[in-house]
């Protein structure tokens, strides 16, 4: 018996670039392409019909941008991910996109067979950022109601920190549990406790700062700015 195919839904300002898309990813077996859009706004109102698994959003459109209608799809649809698909490497659109909730941030000129790789990792929970993109993300808050963000693993309990790792890793909830013995109820407890202590938005932030942390940026010593 044949897996349920991936719900795609396509959305660019730009009608060559889905129809391309559409043209390549539907090639692969598990993949299906339920709708385009060519804006935010309209991109809302499919996600509402059709309820896709996965949103292969632009970043840049008129009527409502990528992040304002990623912003909103992550917050009414939690089940439904959003994949970022750009010409743009900016810091700001990247880490714009992640913290309005993204599961990841690709670049046009990727092939299409990592594409569709990027797809099903997304669908399957985790986080997919092009190459050299996760080093422009930014951890900093984005306003003052973050400026306490707890920056120490302090904050967190010992098990709330394996979690932590875990999702930076890009284990699902499941995969969690498994690791740790613990139920997927328990997992999704210490995640909204991770949430609250670190004063984050979504599972993708988790992911940036439990990342920012395992793997800091150097600071450049004295002799290295002479």
């Amino acid at each position: 018996m044949q897996p349920p195919r991936i719900r795609v839904l396509l959305v660019d300002d730009q009608s060559l670039i889905r129809q391309g898309l559409k043209a390549m990813l539907e090639l692969e077996p598990d993949l299906e392409i339920v709708g385009d859009a060519d804006n935010g706004k309209a991109a809302l109102e499919l996600v509402a019909q059709l309820q896709p698994d996965v949103v292969l959003m632009d970043i840049r459109m008129p009527e409502m941008s990528g992040q304002t209608a990623t912003q909103t799809i992550t917050h009414n649809f939690p089940t439904v991910k959003v994949l970022i698909l750009s010409t743009f490497d900016d810091q700001a659109y990247v880490a714009g996109a992640m913290q309005a909730g993204a599961r990841g941030y690709l670049l046009k000129d990727m092939p299409a067979r990592e594409l569709a790789v990027a797809i099903r990792f997304v669908h399957q929970g985790y986080t997919q950022f092009g190459p050299g993109l996760f080093d422009k993300l930014s951890i900093e808050p984005s306003d003052e109601n973050h400026s306490e963000a707890a920056t120490s693993l302090s904050a967190l309990t010992p098990r709330e920190q394996e979690v932590l790792q875990l999702i930076g890793q890009g284990a699902t909830n499941r995969e969690i549990a498994q690791s740790l013995f613990i139920t997927e109820g328990t997992v999704k407890t210490h995640v909204t406790s991770i949430l609250n202590r670190l004063n984050l938005r979504n599972r993708s932030q988790i992911a940036i700062y439990a990342n920012s942390v395992s793997h800091p940026k150097a600071h450049p010593t004295e002799s290295d700015s002479n």
